[in-house]
């Protein structure tokens, strides 16, 4: 009976304890959206399970992928190294950033520009050699470079996830939901920086449209993607391209059919969106360890939109077996490439084998 009254009272004391410390949060209140049922277009499928499975057991967290014109993919890593995947199999350690290399893309040049979650946005020669372009934007730095791609103009548009958190921390943005993300344009020509679309709910994966007429944004939090207007009469302007999305967008990518393809790491999270109406309760999660915070549910998805972002097309691994946690889509040489922030593999499936995209 001792033992059990000492028990209680040092869970007591513990109890009051977490309750003093401070929270690394300090959260809004936001209230979801219902999710839509994943029916028509949407409705789970075993696609994904039909992707050939390349450096499996060699990597680990290629978060993204970018193809050069030999073929050779080229792809971030947990470790900070870029990796460079050879047509015969061959997995070689290219480079190491000193950073956690995230969203990448060859520019006109030939170059590799990288968006790195702790470095900054990147340029990469041919031969290895590191340039650092940008870090910061109109005197904040960068925390969490996300994304980039790069317009006919060489311009690069990128994302800085969250001012606020680093990458190991994304989860403590999501909990406090607070807009600290930015849209931004590098120009190679006058090495400025210029924030185009702020105060975003993590800002993440970017595109440019064909014809460069506007750019794509992943709102992470929020379950939306926004179009930015780049040019024409409508230059500087935003609109919703699509909302209440059924998971968490991550990276997106345009194939050569003018189709957007966005990756999704997982499916919407009960949980956690019954958390978000309730800031005090959320200030409390987020002091919790990571291991006790709701996690992600194991799922593979990735979503095709056209330029009016309608669904037109989805791919799924419901169990996660074969592929899950996608980060990033790639269309390349009729190939879709498949990245992931924790696989230990990268995925590619031709598009030929998925219903529908030759109507489209």
């Amino acid at each position: 009976m001792k033992w059990l009254m000492a028990g209680l009272v040092v869970l007591f004391l513990l109890s009051g304890g977490f309750l003093l410390l401070p929270s690394p949060v300090s959260a809004l209140a936001w209230q979801p959206p219902s999710p839509e049922p994943m029916t028509g277009l949407l409705a789970p499928n075993e696609r994904l399970q039909q992707a050939e499975l390349l450096a499996l057991g060699q990597i680990y967290g290629p978060e993204d992928t970018a193809v050069n014109t030999e073929g050779v993919v080229y792809a971030g890593t947990q470790n900070g190294y870029i990796v460079r995947v050879f047509p015969d199999g061959h997995v070689e350690n290219w480079l190491s950033t000193g950073g956690r290399p995230l969203g990448m893309v060859f520019d006109h040049n030939g170059n590799l520009i990288v968006a790195d979650a702790w470095k900054g946005l990147l340029s990469v020669t041919r031969d290895g050699d590191v340039t650092v372009l940008s870090r910061e934007a109109e005197g904040i730095p960068f925390r969490f470079t996300d994304d980039a791609d790069i317009a006919a103009d060489g311009r690069i548009y990128f994302t800085d996830a969250s001012s606020r958190f680093h990458q190991p921390d994304y989860q403590l943005d999501l909990l406090e939901m607070r807009p600290h993300g930015r849209l931004l344009r590098y120009s190679p020509k006058t090495g400025e920086t210029e924030v185009l679309l702020g105060d975003m709910h993590f800002a993440n994966g970017v595109a440019v449209a064909p014809g460069g007429d506007y750019v794509l944004v992943n709102e992470t939090w929020k379950y939306r993607i926004h179009r930015y207007w780049i040019s024409g009469p409508r230059a500087g302007q935003t609109e919703i391209f699509a909302d209440n999305l059924p998971g968490f967008p991550d990276n997106l990518a345009v194939d050569e059919s003018g189709r957007f393809w966005v990756a999704f790491p997982t499916l919407r999270n009960a949980s956690i969106d019954t958390l978000h109406p309730v800031p005090w309760l959320k200030e409390l999660v987020a002091k919790l360890p990571q291991s006790l915070q709701p996690a992600p549910q194991e799922y593979g998805l990735a979503v095709a939109f056209d330029h009016t972002g309608r669904v037109i097309a989805s791919l799924h691994d419901p169990g996660g077996m074969h592929l899950q946690e996608i980060t990033s889509v790639n269309p390349h040489g009729g190939y879709l490439y498949f990245g992931s922030l924790h696989n230990d593999r990268i995925g590619r499936l031709p598009m030929r084998v998925i219903p529908g995209l030759g109507e489209q």
